[in-house]
């Protein structure tokens, strides 16, 4: 019984899948015969497509070259325009304009053939020379009465060049330009030029041009007026006018595309469809994940640069790029707001652009070359630009070489930063420390008021007891010549060590510029120890100078100095207050190391604590209990100015040494 189910069971089991297999065939071959005839009509639609999609694409490419044609030939009716602007200048200036006129003429047809002739016309508009001849050809049918080259004569001494409405001659369709001739803001004339319609097409379009479209001038009225053509294309349809604008007057520069030969590439395509036509059927659904995987990238890179492009939006910083020709490519919206102008004047620019600053046109055109050859300083240079509205504003700028996808360079990128304001603010703390400095030489100086009084006061007491010995002398009538020369010599010494004194204490406590000059580092010691000499005496301090022999000069501001050792060395004199009288010793060392001048001022006081060397050139922080907390922190900023370096050391006998540095020699 087993072995009669088993087959039994098979062949049931067989019966019961036919009709669902075949039902599920049936299915199949109705979603194929579907698919099959969707496919068909996708075919033919997708040939439609291409079809239309060839003629648009056909027809941007015409509207393309049509452009690019009439910016060409536009470009040089503007060029020619220019260089008869330029022949009518040398003519007011040249002690010969005639023979210039012939030389220049001559040169100019030569370069343009389609130039046909120039004339010189005076200020009644007479022929005064002309290349090659002096006679105008006229139009075939010009009404009587009428001069059209007076019209336009007058046109051009509004002071720009004019030309003429194109006309036929004999030969040929023309047009004319009119330049005119200024001396001194007066009229002097007008030189013509009689272009040939035929001629600027024949060497203006060029062959590969001519080989795909036919060229042709209609005038206002649809009449042709210049055609260039190897065939006749009027059988096409893809035709494209644009304004031929100069010389205007509703002249139409007219291209049609010659009819091409059908595309079998299209044919071809159309058969390998058919024949692949079930491997893209099975393939359409790999096709539609990667399309979804591709949509998806699009999306994340949409996402992306709108994400980037609000960043670079909300920048404060300025950001310019730039080709590797110097022709400006993208700004951001805080650029266009620095310098106040629109995107659409700027993009496209060539060097030199409008917000450079014409007093600083030199240097930034230094400049700019020097970044298109891959020399821009890596920590950026300041320079100043104009805004449109003629204001200027000092700019820091940074350039970055432009990479793309391939690791090619094509371009800069500049990222300008607005400094105008910080440099007011510098010149402001500048001038802020240079009245603190003022301010604490006159603190200084009125610290050292008594010491100063007594130094005066024994030159002016030495004087008054020579003066009062000369008196005595003359009231006894008992001296000789010898004996007042003496006292009168010594009274004079006296008297220049008293003006000496002022004269010095006038210098120190004026308010000046910083002067930079050649000065002994010496000198500036002495000086300073001569001005703090008799404090330190009174508080029992003695003053040691070690000095080295050969010393260098540098660069300093002298006063400057002194008055950071004056403070230095008053604040070493004040800290060994409570030291014992035969430790007060105060040693102001001078020596060179390598390539820079080192001061030491030494003290034996208690020294600073570790937790406030830190603070101690912190503004406002002092460790006396009077006083204000600017004194180190000016010593800095006078160092600093100098290029050198001003710290504090522990004195291993007890004590404090401050240390300066000053450079030798600077780049």
């Amino acid at each position: 019984m087993k072995e009669a189910s088993l087959p039994y069971s098979y062949e049931h089991r067989r019966s019961r899948r036919r009709p669902a297999a075949l039902k599920w065939s049936n299915w199949y071959l109705s979603i194929l015969k579907l698919a099959v005839g969707l496919l068909l009509v996708l075919l033919v639609s997708l040939l439609w497509l291409l079809h239309r999609n060839e003629i648009d694409e056909q027809r941007s490419t015409l509207i393309a070259d049509v452009l690019w044609l009439e910016q060409s030939v536009r470009f040089h009716l503007d060029g020619n325009s220019e260089q008869l602007q330029q022949l009518a200048l040398d003519l007011t200036r040249a002690r010969n304009p005639g023979e210039l006129f012939d030389l220049r003429a001559r040169h100019i047809l030569k370069n343009n053939p389609e130039l046909r002739q120039l004339l010189w016309l005076d200020a009644t508009a007479r022929t005064v020379h002309g290349m090659p001849t002096q006679t105008l050809p006229r139009p075939e049918h010009e009404a009587a009465g009428e001069n059209p080259v007076s019209r336009s004569v007058e046109l051009a001494r509004l002071g720009k060049p004019v030309y003429s409405d194109a006309y036929r001659t004999a030969e040929t369709a023309q047009f004319e330009v009119y330049v005119p001739i200024f001396d001194d803001g007066q009229y002097r004339g007008t030189l013509l030029g009689v272009y040939s319609l035929t001629g600027l097409l024949k060497h203006q379009v060029p062959w590969w041009f001519a080989e795909k479209y036919q060229v042709r001038v209609i005038d206002g009225n649809g009449s042709l007026l210049a055609s260039k053509s190897k065939i006749d294309a009027s059988a096409t349809t893809l035709s494209y006018p644009v304004s031929f604008d100069p010389p205007g007057y509703g002249m139409v520069l007219q291209v049609t595309a010659y009819r091409g030969a059908d595309n079998l590439a299209q044919t071809l395509i159309a058969t390998l469809i058919i024949i692949l036509a079930g491997a893209v059927f099975w393939s359409l659904w790999a096709v539609r994940g990667l399309i979804q995987r591709r949509l998806s990238a699009e999306q994340a890179l949409r996402s992306e640069y709108a994400f980037r492009k609000a960043m670079e939006d909300s920048l404060m910083v300025g950001m310019r790029a730039r080709d590797l020709e110097g022709r400006v490519t993208y700004v951001n919206p805080a650029f266009l707001q620095m310098v106040g102008f629109s995107a659409e004047e700027l993009i496209g620019r060539e060097p030199p652009m409008p917000y450079w600053a014409p007093e600083e046109m030199e240097r930034t055109l230094l400049l700019h070359n020097k970044v298109l050859e891959g020399n821009a300083p890596h920590e950026g240079f300041e320079i100043r630009l104009m805004r449109k509205d003629g204001s200027r504003f000092d700019a820091l700028i940074y350039e970055a070489p432009l990479i793309d996808a391939d690791g090619r360079q094509t371009g800069w990128m500049g990222s300008i930063i607005d400094v105008t304001a910080r440099k007011h603010a510098e010149e402001l703390a500048r001038q802020q420390q240079e009245k603190l400095q003022v301010t604490a030489r006159l603190v200084t100086m009125g610290e050292m008021a008594s010491t100063l009084a007594h130094e005066l006061n024994q030159p002016l007491a030495a004087i008054t007891s020579y003066n009062a010995g000369c008196l005595n002398k003359l009231e006894s009538g008992n001296f000789s010549a010898a004996q007042l020369k003496e006292a009168l010599g010594k009274l004079g010494v006296q008297a220049q060590r008293a003006g000496h004194i002022i004269r010095r204490v006038h210098d120190f406590v004026r308010k000046s510029e910083p002067k930079l000059a050649p000065c002994d580092l010496a000198e500036v010691i002495d000086d300073s120890i001569g001005f703090i000499e008799g404090a330190a005496k009174n508080r029992g301090v003695r003053i040691v100078r070690e000095i080295q022999g050969m010393r260098p000069e540098l660069l300093a501001d002298p006063v400057m100095l002194e008055q950071v050792l004056l403070n230095l060395m008053r604040n070493g004199i004040e800290a060994m207050s409570e030291v014992p009288s035969s430790q007060r010793r105060l040693t102001v060392k001078l020596g060179q190391v390598d390539h820079q001048m080192e001061i030491r001022v030494i003290d034996r006081g208690p020294g600073v604590p570790p937790e406030l060397v830190e603070k101690l050139f912190t503004p406002l922080f002092s460790t006396k209990a009077d006083g204000m907390g600017m004194g180190l922190n000016i010593c800095r900023s006078i160092i600093e100015f100098h290029h050198g370096r001003l710290w504090i050391e522990n004195n291993p006998e007890g004590g404090s040494i401050f240390v300066i540095t000053l450079p030798i020699a600077r780049q």
